[in-house]
């Protein structure tokens, strides 16, 4: 069975030695398999299970010659094993080994990366009760709409990453699939069921159909899902770093004693874990693009895709993981300023309130437009002339002979934005 690994093995999982080892087991494997049909001495078997073994050193040394990994890596097991290594490999290609080491260490590397996400969905959920009545301004394009609170923007990450889990699941299973089919994926040379009991063994699925590859649509699907978990924690970044702007400063990163943020400034507190974050997600994408450049390929198979893979699944699993560990570590640790998102709310003279003014007005008996126009004069001179919306309102004759002054003052209540969260609340977390 393959090697389970730690939370923080990421690293391992993708080390030279750690895929040969992968390598060694596909092949002990098929031979044992091959032991079942008797296509292998028992006494050859047990020699190669023994005396298997091989050397990074000595791989790359014999690669420079040979210019074949695939061979390098058969050649170093062969010096250890002696005469019985004619009997290791027999029937397979390169690819039923490399492709089929390659996605059981991609599942692997998906149970870790899922680990972590489970760990980030936690701390959302934590984050997001624990302000799920702390009012803060709505914004759209940048601008003040409506009240909302932080729970609620906490909420929908939450359930932006169950989704992610699910999509990671799904990339999972579909990534989770073996080969032993030969030069062209035909069987030719060997018995399919050599095939289901390395793939069993790998706790993989045999892949129904192959060529000499495992088809890279699996691939891609794998790297997009990793692609969308890194846009979904960029929002999440881009949105804190938005909130720990001066200007707004309602959220900010942890600053830890004796951190530093600026060699010149050293009043500077800068969001940089979330830049980082954002900046790994770009890499991560273009990693996805590279991957769908994969799956095109000449009749049953070329090695073009081969090169980027060594570059691109390593690269990706590896800064995903990174990532959901530390934008967890961002959300246990965010600061968080209640008092300064009510300044803010009230920064804008209360014309987040119009709304539901013109929503009366309409009841009154005017038309939308009607209603509209009239709201947003009143509207207009509160920006102008920084007055609160609801003393202009007040003095409109206009809005009171139609409204009178006590139900305008029940208008402008900040809780009527609220009274659905505990339902909204309820859909999210069950």
């Amino acid at each position: 069975m393959i090697k389970r690994y730690s939370l923080e093995d990421m690293v391992e999982l993708w080390s030279p030695q750690n895929k040969f080892e992968t390598w060694l087991e596909v092949e002990i494997f098929a031979c044992e398999a091959h032991a079942k049909l008797g296509n292998i001495p028992e006494e050859a078997l047990k020699t190669i299970k023994e005396k298997a073994a091989f050397s990074v050193e000595r791989i790359d040394e014999i690669e420079k010659e040979v210019k074949h990994d695939v061979i390098a890596f058969l050649t170093s097991v062969a010096e250890n094993v002696g005469p019985d290594s004619r009997f290791i490999h027999m029937g397979l290609t390169s690819s039923d080994v490399g492709d089929t080491a390659l996605c059981a260490l991609s599942k692997r590397a998906g149970w870790l990366i899922l680990e972590k996400l489970n760990e980030l969905i936690d701390a959302l959920e934590k984050k997001a009760k624990e302000h799920k009545m702390t009012p803060c301004i709505g914004r759209t394009h940048g601008v003040h709409a409506e009240p909302t609170t932080f729970g609620l923007k906490v909420a929908l990450w939450y359930a932006e990453m169950e989704r992610n889990r699910d999509r990671l699941i799904n990339a999972i299973e579909t990534i989770g699939v073996g080969l032993i089919s030969g030069a062209v994926g035909t069987h030719a040379h060997l018995d399919q069921s050599i095939e289901e009991y390395v793939c069993d063994k790998m706790d993989l699925k045999p892949a129904p159909i192959s060529t000499q590859i495992i088809q890279r649509d699996r691939h891609a699907e794998y790297m997009s899902t990793l692609a969308v978990i890194a846009s979904s924690m960029d929002r999440v970044a881009l949105e804190i770093r938005h909130l720990q702007r001066t200007e707004v400063l309602e959220a900010e990163e942890f600053f830890s004693k004796g951190q530093k943020g600026s060699s010149a400034m050293p009043h500077k507190r800068n969001p940089v874990n979330c830049e980082q974050i954002c900046g790994l997600a770009r890499v991560v994408r273009g990693n996805a693009q590279a991957a769908l450049e994969n799956v095109a390929l000449w009749h049953e198979r070329d090695i073009s895709h081969s090169s980027v893979e060594r570059v691109i699944i390593p690269d990706s699993t590896t800064l995903v993981h990174y990532m959901l560990n530390k934008l967890t570590n961002i959300i246990d640790g965010l600061l968080v300023y209640p008092e300064r998102m009510m300044e803010n709310i009230n920064a804008s003279y209360g014309l987040f309130y119009s709304q539901r003014l013109m929503l009366e007005l309409v009841n009154t008996g005017l038309t939308r437009e009607e209603a509209y126009a009239m709201v947003q004069k009143e509207a207009m001179k509160a920006w102008k002339d920084k007055k609160p919306f609801k003393d202009l309102v007040l003095e409109a004759s206009e809005i009171t002979q139609r409204v009178a002054p006590e139900k305008i003052e029940e208008l402008f209540d900040l809780n009527y934005y609220l009274r659905k969260v505990d339902d909204i609340f309820k859909r999210v977390f069950g």
